[in-house]
């Protein structure tokens, strides 16, 4: 296969996909960040419960 031919190929490709608006791009990434900061408050939150515990049971 050419070069040229994959190229042509790719492009045509490429016009067959459905782009996501600006509007849900904003969306979608602020729905990404949200759910990251939650997920990394929760596994904190974690952390510092079984800190607490260790330290009581061991007497660290």
């Amino acid at each position: 296969m050419k070069i040229t031919e994959y190229i042509k190929e790719s492009r045509a490709e490429l016009s067959h996909v459905n782009w996501p608006t600006r509007n849900q791009t904003a969306v979608f990434s602020a729905i990404v960040i949200v759910i990251s900061v939650v997920g990394a408050l929760y596994l904190g939150l974690l952390d510092s419960v079984f800190k607490m515990i260790v330290e009581k049971v061991f007497g660290f």
